[in-house]
């Protein structure tokens, strides 16, 4: 049931069946006699967002970091991501691959998108309102909603397969959380992220003579090279985020990609290795 009347007067107070049926009489404007309550929770549309995921040592992630309506379903799967784009870069600190501040691009990526999801949950109390404008809005968004492109453009939304970080890349898939796919490991197939269950990066590797795996293998750090016959060859995080794509199989931007989030660069800017 959604009560556009007010907040409760106490938010931690049990749901009660006289609390239920009261709601029920005043909306549908009908006698509703409520008998029994197997189970009953309260939420509201307060919507609020740390203003960074890290203090210190500190490190806030999913409600802790923000907190919105549940309209769609949307903060399971934005906790879920923040702990997957958190939990690789913290163990590479941890272990000591890579320094402290790989974890301040934790905010810079994952606050952005939590940021749209409270927007579009604040969209969504706007047109459910019952006032004869949130009507009008509803409308137009239901005759909008049968073209393809704007149910495309809502469920990627709402699922978060619109997720892009900003890489510094001009390319679009740069950024992006790569789905899972059949991958081509041997004489085998085995799935992309079956391979990734270890917490390794992954390249994709189509380059001629397999270049980019010669330079990720100098490189030491946990990434895992798969050649593959088609390409591009894409280096990909451990949270499945593409970090990099080799263009016309060259492997042009990998040592940079590679310095930026597995092997950090010394003062003189060549390459810090593992145990130098």
């Amino acid at each position: 049931m959604l009560d556009f009347s007010g907040p409760p007067e106490d938010r931690q107070a049990p749901v009660t069946a006289e609390e239920i049926e009261a709601v029920l009489r005043r909306i549908s404007g009908t006698d509703v006699r409520v008998k029994a309550l197997e189970s009953g929770s309260r939420w509201t549309d307060n919507t609020r967002l740390a203003d960074s995921y890290r203090r210190g040592r500190v490190l806030l992630a999913g409600d802790a970091a923000h907190v919105h309506s549940p309209f769609g379903g949307q903060g399971l799967s934005l906790g879920l991501v923040d702990a997957a784009n958190l939990g690789w870069k913290l163990a590479a600190v941890i272990r000591g691959d890579m320094p402290e501040s790989l974890l301040d691009t934790y905010t810079a990526e994952r606050r952005p998108v939590a940021e749209a999801v409270l927007a579009n949950t604040r969209a969504q109390v706007a047109i459910l309102r019952p006032d004869p404008q949130a009507g009008a809005m509803r409308d137009i968004v239901a005759n909008l909603m049968q073209f393809d492109n704007v149910n495309r453009f809502i469920g990627e939304m709402m699922s978060g397969l619109s997720t892009r970080y900003d890489l510094g890349s001009e390319l679009d898939e740069v950024g992006r959380l790569i789905g899972d796919r059949s991958i081509s490991d041997g004489d085998a197939a085995v799935s992309l992220y079956d391979l990734m269950q270890d917490g390794m990066g992954v390249l994709l590797d189509a380059s001629p003579e397999r270049t980019a795996s010669r330079l990720v293998a100098a490189s030491k750090q946990r990434i895992r090279c798969v050649a593959v016959d088609r390409g591009p060859s894409m280096l990909i995080r451990p949270d499945a985020c593409i970090a990099w794509i080799g263009e016309e199989n060259n492997t042009d931007g990998l040592e940079e990609a590679l310095g930026g989030w597995f092997t950090p660069t010394r003062d003189d800017g060549s390459m810090q290795r593992s145990g130098q």
